[in-house]
């Protein structure tokens, strides 16, 4: 199968990565460091069971997803309206959309711009960009999507990849678990830059996870929303099973990038506001990281 990605930064890459590693045609769509490198070298897959250079087509432009049969959207969530624009005149009539992106509205909004089904997977795994080309893997790597015509086709795709996958019929709750996961660390990571086993020893941080926690899921409670499992047994399992893994908010402060909080705890303060949930834990890690976000961009600004 051609397959493109949208956004080859961690994940994009370990999983265009993967499917290459399996045969499948693969085009990386990214920044030009990055496509430089894997233009020159391949890409450098390098995981916690083997480190190998992948042969994959890489393009700066959004052109890269012509002809392909299954798209995977894996730019930022501050990205997805450009990237949707971008895509939408070289998509192929028939292609699959699949957004593998943080939040739980990227396959709304790309859906409604693209004007065609877009189907969403919620993504674990812990990855990051090691260097132009190298994409590193830290742990897990298992996807969960919603049911489709093309769901089966994709289940045979992934699996026989080495990508755990789960069909769920209630995708959108699996969705809002992922990102109670998110509001449980991203913001507080990028604060400390800490990885997650360092932070939950700190005093009194399990607490402050654990209200942020609770304000998420009465907030899904007021949108209808079933969130499945024990949202913060699942938390505590992210320490243990990733103990050394930085936040994506945190590897991008780290870079002095923008992050997606606006689509993470900031999502969670909209839409309480707008539903009268209250939920200041979730409004005080979402302001603090603004603030640094905000001295990031100012050190970095030519004066």
């Amino acid at each position: 199968m051609r397959i493109a990605v949208m956004g080859a930064g961690a994940v994009g890459c370990y999983y265009g990565g993967m499917l290459a590693r399996a045969g499948h045609e693969v085009v990386l769509v990214g920044r030009p460091m990055h496509v430089d490198a894997v233009t020159r070298d391949g890409l450098l897959l390098d995981t916690r069971d083997f480190q190998e250079r992948v042969p994959v087509r890489a393009s700066t432009g959004a052109e890269g997803v012509r002809g392909a049969q299954l798209v995977l959207c894996c730019v930022k969530s501050t990205d997805t309206a450009d990237a949707a624009i971008a895509m939408a005149p070289h998509l192929a009539p028939e292609a699959i959309v699949l957004s593998l992106q943080n939040g739980v509205d990227n396959a709304e909004r790309l859906q409604a711009l693209l004007g065609r089904e877009v189907g969403a997977a919620v993504v674990y795994v812990a990855t990051e960009m090691a260097g132009p080309g190298h994409v590193k893997h830290h742990g897990r790597g298992e996807l969960v999507i919603g049911p489709s015509d093309a769901s089966g086709r994709l289940v045979e795709l992934f699996t026989t990849a080495g990508i755990p996958v789960e069909v769920s019929d209630n995708v959108v709750g699996a969705l809002w678990a992922k990102l109670i996961l998110n509001c449980a660390y991203n913001a507080l990571s990028a604060i400390t830059q800490l990885p997650y086993g360092r932070l939950v020893a700190g005093d009194a941080v399990e607490d402050v996870m654990r209200d942020a926690v609770q304000e998420c899921l009465d907030l899904a409670w007021a949108e209808g929303i079933t969130v499945p499992g024990d949202c913060w047994a699942a938390v505590q399992r992210i320490a243990q099973t990733m103990p050394s893994q930085f936040s994506s908010t945190a590897q991008d402060l780290a870079r002095g990038k923008r992050s997606e909080i606006d689509h993470l705890n900031g999502f969670v303060l909209r839409r309480g506001k707008a539903l009268g949930v209250a939920t200041p834990v979730n409004r005080v890690l979402y302001s603090l990281v603004k603030l640094l976000e905000e001295r990031a961009a100012e050190s970095t600004t030519p004066v």
